[in-house]
C-alpha cells in the first residue's frame, strides 16, 4: 500500500512539475541556444570573408596598410573571444559584441579607404567579397534580432507565475541578449 501512495505521490509530482514550465523551460532554452548558435555561425562566415578581402585588397598599388592591419587585428580579437551557449550572461555577450564591433568599424574604414583607389573598385575579386560581406552583415542582423526574440521569450517563460517558483530550483537564470553599441542613438556626422 505504501508503495502505491509513494508512486502516486512520485506521478503527481512530477506531472505538475510539467505543467509548471520545467518542459518549456528547456524548450526555450535550447532555442536559445540554437539562436546563439546561429548568431556565431554568421559572425563566423564574416571573419572567414575577411583573409581573402584583406588579400584582395593588398594587390592595389599604395594602399594604406594601417587600415588593413587594423582590420586583421579586430579579427583576432573578435575569433579570440568565445562565449559558452550556457553562460549568455549579458556581461559576456557585451564582452562578444565590443569585439565583433571592432570588427565592423575596421571594416567601414576600410571600404571608405577603398573609394580613393578607382583599380581596386574596379576589381572583379573585391567586388564580390564586397557584396557577400554587405550580405553576411544583414545575415548577422537577423541572427541577432532572432536571437533577442528567443530570448526575450525565455526570461518572459522563467519570470511568469508559476514558473518562476521552479526556475531557481532548476538552475534557469535569465540570459542577456545583444543591445544597441553606446553613441548609436545619435546620427553620424557626415562632411562633404
Amino acid at each position: 500500500m505504501k508503495k502505491l501512495i509513494f508512486s502516486l505521490m512520485a506521478f503527481i509530482t512530477v506531472a505538475s512539475l510539467s505543467s509548471c514550465g520545467y518542459n518549456s523551460s528547456v524548450t526555450k532554452d535550447e532555442k536559445v541556444k540554437a539562436q546563439w548558435g546561429e548568431v556565431e555561425n554568421q559572425y563566423q562566415r564574416r571573419s572567414d570573408l575577411i583573409p581573402n578581402l584583406v588579400n584582395s585588397v593588398k594587390g592595389a598599388a599604395n594602399f594604406e596598410k594601417e587600415t588593413l592591419t587594423q582590420v586583421i587585428e579586430a579579427r583576432a580579437k573578435a575569433t579570440s573571444i568565445q562565449v559558452d551557449p550556457n553562460k549568455l550572461t549579458q556581461e559576456n555577450i557585451q564582452k562578444f559584441q565590443g569585439a565583433q564591433g571592432q570588427i565592423s568599424q575596421a571594416l567601414g574604414r576600410l571600404m571608405v579607404v577603398s573609394e580613393r583607389y578607382p583599380e581596386l573598385k574596379a576589381n572583379q575579386n573585391f567586388l564580390e567579397l564586397q557584396a557577400q560581406l554587405e550580405g553576411t552583415e544583414n545575415r548577422i542582423t537577423v541572427a541577432r534580432k532572432d536571437f533577442n526574440v528567443s530570448v526575450q521569450d525565455y526570461n518572459t517563460n522563467i519570470r511568469t507565475f508559476p514558473n518562476n517558483l521552479f526556475a531557481g530550483m532548476f538552475g534557469f537564470q535569465q540570459k542577456g541578449s545583444f543591445a544597441a553599441e553606446a553613441g548609436a542613438n545619435k546620427a553620424p556626422k557626415v562632411e562633404f
